[in-house]
């Protein structure tokens, strides 16, 4: 990225250039009307697309936008203050980057300018096993802000694993995320209607949706090829999209989690629960925190909706937990309700890429700062004058699930 003089120059390059972007792209649909025009088809459907009928991708939106939050007024609201702890750290607010596997393939170096714009911004980055860097690279790009998502890679009793965890300790990685949610491979039929598999091979038709898409093919000269990277050294020699296809899933069993609790030295969490059961194991064999989250609708479409599950969740380990959420975050008026139905804090996925792949290699700063910007407006709003305050707020949520249920919630 340049020395000291370049990193300068794009600092005050991009400072005039963010309120540029604000203008042209205030909300989330502006940017997927651009991305649609400037990836190829199969990456942004890649981006859009969710499992099965994609019900659960759009109960995700509809639940959030369904969450009502009564203001008060004539409250002094100067100096609101957005910014959240999170495990001994605080951050610029409630709200990180969450991983999206091979994210490279929608914007060649995409991991990279999300750990650079996590660390500038001050938010979480929680980059995943199936990024297209390195946690080594991540963690120097990132050093205050890494967090590193998990995936099982159950051959072997997790051998794969428990090294991927050892080198996320060892880069530095602040805190680690397990994912729960990916006990067997979901079934999304817009990418197998793009041939969009693993190993992935280009299609002659999948050839002329890259020759469409200038930006892209822009983007990938300078910065490569997407790749595996945290996978490379596992695959020895081989194809590692083929080692991907074969070996990562499995899932993760109570009993392994409870042995990386032992190994990892730091703040751990479980990623993917929505069962309040679920949360109180993993308050039992010692994790930190858990993130609701049903893969941003990406893997069982007759899921619920992550947020409305939060509440029982909080209600049931939020005194003793950190509850972050997952899955549906566009805005910061969305972070905002998800504190107000109990969560601590929040992740989102395609937001980031949406800018990415709507804007280029500004895409991620110009998201956080968008968001940062909505949640300090939206706490003034509800005369709020800090993110743990909006923990209070009066909310109505009319989906949400009570708890505990008749039916269906055996252990």
């Amino acid at each position: 990225m340049g020395g000291p003089r370049n990193q300068e120059l794009d600092e005050t390059r991009l400072a005039l250039r963010l309120p540029v972007l604000r203008r042209r792209f205030p909300t989330i649909e502006d940017l997927e009307r651009r991305a649609a025009r400037r990836i190829p088809r199969f990456a942004f459907e890649f981006l859009q697309g969710g499992a099965g009928d994609e019900s659960g991708l759009s109960r995700n939106r509809a639940a959030l936008r369904s969450i009502e939050i009564v203001p008060r007024y004539g409250i002094e609201t100067q100096g609101v203050d957005p910014s959240v702890e999170l495990f001994g750290r605080r951050y610029a607010a409630p709200i990180g980057i969450s991983p999206i596997g091979m994210d490279g393939l929608m914007w060649p170096g995409a991991t990279e300018l999300f750990a650079r714009a996590a660390q500038r911004m001050n938010i979480p980055y929680l980059v995943g096993t199936l990024a297209t860097a390195r946690i080594e690279d991540v963690a120097r790009w990132a050093p205050d802000v890494t967090w590193f998502q998990l995936y099982p890679l159950a051959a072997d009793d997790h051998r794969i694993s428990f090294d991927l965890a050892r080198r996320a300790q060892e880069a530095g990685a602040k805190v680690l995320v397990a994912t729960l949610d990916v006990p067997v491979r979901s079934r999304r039929p817009r990418d197998l209607r793009n041939g969009f598999v693993m190993p992935f091979r280009l299609s002659w038709r999948n050839t002329l949706q890259v020759a469409a898409s200038p930006p892209w093919l822009r983007a990938l000269a300078r910065r490569g090829m997407p790749r595996f990277a945290n996978i490379e050294a596992y695959a020895r020699g081989g194809d590692p999209a083929a080692f991907v296809g074969a070996h990562v899933g499995g899932g993760f069993a109570w009993d392994v989690l409870a042995r990386l609790r032992e190994t990892w030295r730091g703040p751990m969490l479980v990623k993917g629960v929505l069962h309040p059961a679920d949360a109180e194991k993993a308050r039992a064999i010692g994790m930190g925190g858990v993130i609701v989250s049903n893969h941003g609708g990406r893997q069982f479409d007759a899921a619920p909706a992550s947020v409305d599950m939060l509440p029982a969740i909080a209600a049931a380990v939020g005194r003793d937990m950190t509850v972050i959420l997952d899955s549906g975050v566009t805005s910061g008026v969305d972070a905002m309700r998800a504190l107000a139905c109990g969560a601590h804090s929040t992740f989102s996925a395609r937001a980031f890429m949406l800018a990415l792949a709507a804007i280029g290699d500004d895409g991620a700063r110009h998201m956080a700062a968008s968001l940062i910007e909505e949640f300090t407006l939206a706490l003034g709003q509800s005369g709020l004058r800090s993110a743990a305050q909006a923990r209070h707020a009066l909310v109505r949520h009319a989906t949400a699930w009570a708890w505990p249920v008749r039916t269906g919630d055996a252990g």
